[in-house]
Formats: C-alpha cells, structure tokens, sequence
C-alpha cells in the first residue's frame, strides 16, 4: 500500500514541475484564421428567376458581420431608399425598401462588407442577383476612371447608364443601373440587358444618383452597346504569392466593351459667395470669396468715409482682396461698417446680385497681467520693413526682389547702391528700379547678372516711405551668381510638330514648377537643379496656356493629358533631350508608378 501511495506521489510531483516548467510557453493555439466566411446557400438561390418577395436571406459556415454598409454594398438599379443590411449570427439579411420593379435584374454587390465575426475576414466583392422577371439579363460592361488633369485612378465614384439618348437624362432621373469603382479605378457594371446605353461617372455627393451642379462628372461621347462572345481564355494558378505554379487555359465568354477609359473632371463652376472678412492690421482688412469674380465687389462705408483714403491689393482672380487703408481716422477706428454688393450664387447656379452688412473689428490681443507696464518698457524702434532675396547664393536668372510689409509711398533711389565685386574693388552698376505689382508692394531691380561673379546691394536708411509715413532702416547683402554648371537642363521635342502641346515639369510630388508650349527647335527648360523630375504634357485646344477642364453642357471633355513615362533623374551641367511621341505609350500605362495615387483612398 506505501509502496502505491509512493507511486502515485511521484506522478503527481512529475506532473507539477513539467507544468511549471512549461508555463512560459502558454497556450500556443492554431495557425491565425485567414479564411474568409462560406456562402452555404440563400433564399431565394443567387440567380432566381420570378422572385416577388422584398427580402433576401443568405446563409454562411460562420458567424458574421456586416461592415460599412453605406460604403461597400451597391445595389442596381439604385435604391433611393435603402435596404435595410444586417447580419446576424450565420445569416445576412437584406430588407428592400422599395417596391421592386416588375422584369428586372437586380445585381447586390456587398463589396468587403461582409467578414468573420473574429478575424474580419472579408469575402471579398460577393455578388448576389436575381430578376423579378423570367429571365436574368447577363450583359456587362466594365472600364478604367481616371482623373482628367493627373491620370490617376479614382476610387469610390459612381459609374451608371441611361437607355435614353438625351444628355437632360443626367440631370433629372436616377441611374438606369450602376457600378463603383475600385481602387485601381475599375468599374463593372453587371446584369445589363442588350441595349444602347449613354454611360456616365458621378461624384455622388448628395447619394440621388443623378448630376447636381458642382459635382464631379465623366461622359464617353458615343453610346456603348455591350456584347458578348465565346473565347479562348487563360487563369493563372499561383503555387504563392510570388511563384507561378500553371496557367490553365480554357474556353470562356468576354464581355465587350471592357477597356473603357472615362476622364474625370469637376467643371469650372464653384459656387460663388464670401468666404469671410478679417481684419489683422488696424491699416488693412482682408476679404475672401469661395470663387473667381468677374468684377470687384462694391464697398459703401456706412460709419466712415474713405473714397481717395486706400489702395487695393487684389489677385489675378479677384476671390482675395486687401484694402489698405490711408487715412488714419479711419484704421484708427475699432469697428468699420459697410455695404458690400458683389455676385452671389443662386440654387441653380446663376450669379445674381447680393448686398451683406459687414462689420470689420480688430481684434486686441488680450493684456497679460504678468507683463511689466508700458511705461516700465522702453520705446521699440518702428522701421517700414521689407525683404529682399539679395543674400548668399543667387539663382542665375534672377532680378532682385524687394518686398514691402505695406504699400510705398516714396523711394529715394539715390540711396539705393548695387555693385560688382571685381578682384577687391567694387563697382557701381545702374539701379533699374520696377514696381512688379499693382499696390507697391513688390518692386524688383533688374540686371543681367553674370554667372559666378559677386555683387552687393546696400540700401541707406530712409530710402524708402510707407503710406504710414514710416521709414525703412538700412540693409546690406552680398551674393554670389551660381555658375552654370550647377544647372541641368530639359528639351522635349515631337516627332510631329504639333503647336497645341504644351510641356510641364513636374517635381516628385507631382506639382508643376514649368509650363512652355512645344516649338519646333523644342522645348527648353534651362536652369534646374540636379535631382529627380518628371514630364507631363497637355493639348491646348483652345490656346490659353493653362489646362482646361470639361464642360457638359457644352459636351465638351477635358483637355487631353499624357505623361512622359520615366523619372529624369538630372545631373549638374547636363541636357537631358528627347523626342517624344505623346501616343506611343498606352495611356493607362504612361503615369510612372511613384507618381500614382487614389486621392479617394484613405491614407494609413
């Protein structure tokens, strides 16, 4: 009996210290679970026929979840109300709220929006149809969307079809069917009945599924007819995500057309109206409106007069004002008053007159208790302020700016001195003296500098007046002239001259730093820093010099953009020359890789 007892104490000792031996590995569990939930079966079967009935179930090998309904399912024909998707359990539930129409297709795209309850695996793009009819319509058609001006792919906007032949469809009646693409800016758009169809994209913002003025469009210029045919097809079998394992080929049915390329673009119409009023200067107050005015805005002063009193800063478009003020009776007061009369946006994007009561206050910043007392401190020194890029290193093709913090009233251009450093002697140079903007605010003098050569710009105090009757203190700055072989240079040529081209070069980020329309000797870009650039060019068909975007109404499609395909990455004292044919290239495949993006995609 001791000896059994003995035994069993033993076991039980054994087992405790390969248990705690073990702890520190902890429960190790399976593999993580990477599969996304099973459709087992549904209600009615997915490609019922005669199905009268307004609620959909389907049936999964798991628990479920149903996630960003509004984002991810797309129901065709559109739903103005819409169905009420739910999952509960193993079971997804779709509740129609409307009325479904008598023979026809009606296609669920749940998108990502169904995955596993635990790990949010998505199943990914699932489709569900039936037909209330006696037949399922099987059609497709299916293309690429890419923004007008940049070629990048857009995700996340409608595309959709009409029967009717008549471009007021657009703006009047929901979508006969639609899609949404992707992404990669792919679109499908299934179970189309044979047809004739006008094909849009909309930038839905307001969810009716037809055009309101301001949102962004597409429109192909011909009518799409999809059909299909029995063809020879291949299927990649991947052994993984790197190596190709077979490719199967077998005889499949291709829906046609299914490389359509639409060109999005927002028209030029913006809603007119002012963004605000602000006043950061007691001498000056700033005005702001949403878009370019074709005329200025009229001010009538209702606690001040000024007429004579202010000059006016404006930009090339008209929606940035700044009145400067002259008289001090007047920017010394708080609060102005005044009537402003300007073009303002109706609900069917008409211009009509607007008159709004504004009052302009300046805002005092708030006193710090802390603070020592203005008659503790001594008096600061108050100079009219301006800067100037006569300093260090110098661009070759530079003038010399000078900018005022206020408009000048006076300059004394004898107390201006520029000079030529030569061996140790410096020598005088002509002062060419140029107002560079309309509120002498900006002036530039200018003179062919030469390369590698240093010069001086000194500038006596009192050389320059404000209109506040402020004085300028002195200023001193040397620079030197860069040499020529610190620039590269790009030349563009066309096969075939054509004059409507105009070229661009375009930093990493995408942006424009140079615009020149092609010439039949090229295009020269001169004087750019080493590094990594890339080419873009647009047609000019209308001559302005800028790239202009679509109108409907006037069935007018954006100016065509193409990209030269490779990065430039530019040596110092180098020209990079090519002959560029804008058309050789696919255009899907001309953007370069580093430059793509879907503004629409949400950045991680």
């Amino acid at each position: 009996m001791r000896r059994i007892l003995a035994s069993i104490i033993i076991i039980a000792i054994g087992f405790i210290v390969y248990s705690c031996a073990n702890k520190a590995q902890g429960p190790t569990g399976g593999s993580k679970d990477e599969t996304p939930p099973v459709v087992l079966k549904s209600t009615p079967v997915n490609g019922a026929v005669n199905f009268k009935k307004k609620e959909i179930q389907i049936f999964f090998d798991e628990n479920i979840s149903v996630e960003n309904v509004s984002d991810n399912v797309l129901i065709s024909p559109p739903q103005i109300k819409q169905p009420d998707v739910r999952g509960n359990s193993k079971t997804l539930t779709v509740r129609f709220e409307e009325e479904l129409l008598d023979s026809t297709t009606y296609t669920i795209n749940f998108g990502n929006a169904i995955v596993d309850l635990n790990e949010k695996n998505p199943l990914k793009d699932y489709r569900f149809a039936f037909s209330t009819g006696n037949a399922i319509d099987t059609l497709k058609i299916s293309g690429i969307l890419i923004n007008a001006e940049d070629l990048n792919p857009l995700s996340k906007i409608l595309i959709g079809i009409y029967r009717e032949n008549d471009d007021s469809v657009f703006f009047r009646k929901p979508f006969l069917r639609i899609g949404r693409t992707d992404e990669n800016g792919h679109f499908v758009i299934d179970n189309v009945k044979a047809g004739t169809y006008k094909i849009f994209a909309l930038e839905d913002i307001n969810k009716d599924y037809y055009y309101q003025t301001g949102e962004g469009i597409a429109f192909i210029d011909s009518l799409v007819t999809p059909t299909s045919r029995i063809e020879e097809m291949q299927d990649t079998v991947w052994e993984d995500s790197i190596h190709i394992d077979s490719i199967r080929t077998y005889m499949g049915t291709r829906f046609l057309p299914d490389n359509l390329i639409l060109r999005f673009f927002k028209e030029s119409k913006k809603r007119q109206y002012l963004v605000k009023s602000e006043r950061k200067l007691p001498q000056s107050f700033q005005l702001y409106f949403n878009a370019k005015l074709t005329e200025l805005p009229v001010i009538k002063p209702l606690n001040f007069e000024w007429e004579g009193k202010y000059l006016l800063q404006r930009n090339n478009t008209l929606d940035s004002l700044t009145y400067w003020i002259t008289d001090s009776a007047v920017y010394n007061m708080d609060t102005l008053q005044m009537s402003l009369t300007y073009l303002k946006t109706d609900s069917v994007y008409n211009l009509v007159p607007q008159t709004d009561t504004l009052s302009v206050f300046m805002r005092k910043g708030r006193v710090n208790p802390r603070a020592k007392k203005a008659k503790d401190k001594l008096p600061e020194a108050s100079f009219y302020k301006f800067t100037s890029n006569a300093n260090g290193s110098f661009e070759v093709y530079n003038p010399i700016y000078i900018r005022f913090d206020a408009p000048l009233a006076d300059v004394d251009l004898s107390k201006i001195k520029l000079s030529e450093k030569i061996d140790t002697i410096f020598k005088n140079l002509p002062v060419k003296w140029r107002q560079s903007d309309s509120t002498k605010m900006a002036y530039a003098i200018d003179y062919k500098f030469e390369p590698e050569k240093s010069y001086e710009l000194k500038i006596d105090s009192t050389a320059f007046l404000s209109i506040y009757n402020l004085y300028s203190d002195k200023f001193s700055g040397q620079f030197k002239v860069k040499s020529l072989d610190e620039y590269s240079s790009i030349k563009m040529l066309l096969p075939t001259f054509d004059s409507l081209v105009v070229f661009q070069v375009l930093d990493t980020k995408d942006l424009v730093l140079a615009s020149k329309p092609a010439l039949p000797e090229g295009a020269l870009f001169e004087y750019l820093r080493p590094g990594d650039y890339y080419m873009r060019a647009f047609i000019d068909s209308n001559r302005n010099g800028i790239w202009d975007t679509g109108d409907l109404y006037a069935r007018r499609q954006p100016e065509e953009v193409f990209y030269y395909n490779k990065k430039l990455s530019l040596r110092a004292n180098w020209e990079f020359e090519e002959i560029w044919d804008l058309r050789a290239i696919p255009l899907l495949q001309q953007k370069p890789a580093a430059l793509r993006k879907d503004v629409n995609k949400k950045q991680e």
